[in-house]
């Protein structure tokens, strides 16, 4: 669904493509991670009834496997990791929570605060497999358990850093860590409310997308861009996203307009304002919604 609304800014959509990564890639992709989606809720549910304990869920080898059949059953490179990251903790705690008498989408975050802090220095290893098997780029170099150093296994190991541990320390410079740090406080307090806001609002699952993606964008830099070009034009672009909201986006004339002139822009300099860690974050919300019951 995140994939198919349009037009998002600067992204892959259903009428645009990038030279080497199209829309069929990320339909394959999102295809592709059914099992292992499957695999984190069933062992939600193994969890909710007491067979496991939370810090056997293996949360890092469902990331792992997620990240390699994306990469197996299409061409178009790393389409989603982002969003394996995001959606794997998640669904342990929906099996979890979607298995107990009176579900909801606060119990799920409670849950999924208690899957992370029990993750484990094995999960830590095996999503920076999952990192360096997708060929994630635009990941930057940091002085300490660098994913990108051949001694990352033993730095691991020899810092006894748990899965949440490793993110808490990137926090500071990318959204997808920050989430993990932080309870998932933009895909709960942001993006999943302003979804279902705008869903009522114009009725319209597409328009409510996009706007959510310019939302969250608006309010959280992407960090992506970041990264690849600095802190100040991520929040230049962060100002236009929330001018085009301002003008009332897919919803007027005028929003459309300015929004087309944002999407024409981020396209150029071979991609590198790609608002990609925006785009995971809206998958996250919408998957909040559609188990709220919000169905396209």
């Amino acid at each position: 669904m995140e994939v198919s609304a349009y037009p998002k800014p600067g992204n892959v959509h259903r009428t645009a493509n990038f030279d080497n990564t199209r829309y069929e890639h990320f339909l394959a992709s999102s295809i592709a991670i059914g099992s292992s989606l499957r695999n984190a809720s069933n062992r939600g549910i193994e969890l909710s009834s007491g067979r496991i304990r939370f810090d056997e869920v293996g949360v890092g080898l469902i990331i792992r496997d997620g990240a390699s059949s994306m990469i197996k059953w299409q061409n178009g490179g790393n389409t989603i990791l982002g969003s394996i990251l995001l959606l794997v903790p998640m669904s342990v705690a929906g099996g979890y929570a979607w298995s107990q008498p009176s579900p909801s989408i606060e119990s799920l975050r409670h849950v999924l605060s208690k899957v992370i802090r029990e993750t484990t220095v094995q999960d830590a290893i095996q999503v920076y497999e999952a990192i360096r098997l997708s060929g994630a780029g635009g990941l930057g170099t940091v002085e300490k358990l660098d994913v990108a150093a051949d001694t990352y296994r033993g730095e691991i190991e020899k810092a006894g850093a748990s899965l949440s541990e490793v993110f808490r320390l990137s926090s500071g410079y990318d959204s997808i860590a920050s989430e993990w740090a932080n309870d998932f406080k933009i895909t709960f307090d942001i993006g999943y409310p302003y979804f279902v806001s705008q869903l009522q609002e114009t009725n319209d699952y597409n328009i409510a997308t996009v706007h959510t993606f310019l939302r969250i964008l608006s309010m959280i830099p992407d960090t992506l861009i970041s990264r690849k070009v600095g802190d100040e034009q991520a929040k230049e672009i962060s100002g236009s996203a929330g001018e085009v909201l301002s003008l009332g986006g897919l919803a007027t004339d005028l929003g459309r307009e300015k929004l087309a002139l944002l999407d024409s822009r981020l396209r150029n300099d071979g991609h590198q304002l790609n608002p990609g860690t925006t785009a995971d974050l809206t998958a996250s919300s919408l998957a909040l919604a559609i188990l709220d019951g919000h169905l396209p």
